[in-house]
């Protein structure tokens, strides 16, 4: 494997998985890079199930390994909403005020503000290889948004980790990373690579 192409066209998780994974000899491209322009039906009922429909669906595209991650962000007092849907959520109405901005408004002044964060990481070979690894991070959400909002990651702007007073978004990126769910998870990928498939 000289090649991974990564199953997103988020910028902001691209950024953050080539943080993650330097120092591996390989190139890291983006699903777009690679010429896949389309997106499968995300139809499944857990992070792992989508991000296994996602890099599948790469690398049978490409002919390269792929990468993808399912995350989510799923809030106690909302009846763990809104998990799987965590990128389409609240319909016109969160698209219209912003996700983080949605989530706050849901909450309103409830006193429970605890949320987990979750991710799932597949890796996928173009002969069917599969493998999945997940990392999660417990939390609370803010009051309101603080710090600055990373692309196509709004809900940074409300979450804090247990222990800390500040929100992802407030923190450095490399700090976030490794202690994030996807940086968790990413990290277990990146350890998989490198015992069994860089030499």
């Amino acid at each position: 494997m000289k090649k991974i192409v990564f199953a997103t066209h988020n910028q902001g998780k691209i950024i953050e998985m080539k943080e993650i994974l330097k120092g591996l000899p390989l190139e890291i491209i983006s699903a777009e890079e690679a010429g896949v322009t389309e997106e499968p039906v995300e139809d499944g009922k857990t992070f792992a199930e989508n991000a296994l429909i996602k890099a599948r669906y790469v690398a049978s595209k490409t002919g390269e390994w792929s990468i993808a991650d399912d995350s989510g962000l799923c809030i106690a007092a909302l009846d763990n909403e809104p998990g799987v849907h965590t990128a389409r959520w609240g319909g016109e109405a969160g698209q219209s005020v912003g996700l983080a901005q949605y989530a706050l408004n849901r909450l309103g002044d409830k006193e429970n503000r605890q949320a987990e964060f979750f991710s799932a990481v597949a890796l996928v070979s173009p002969q069917g290889e599969e493998h999945v690894f997940q990392g999660s991070i417990a939390g609370a959400i803010s009051d309101k948004l603080c710090g600055e909002a990373h692309p196509k990651l709004p809900y940074d702007q409300v979450f804090m980790p247990n222990g800390y007073k500040h929100t992802f978004a407030e923190m450095p990126r490399e700090e976030k990373n490794k202690m994030s769910h996807r940086g968790q998870a990413f990290l277990l990928a990146k350890d998989w690579l490198e015992k069994n498939i860089v030499k």
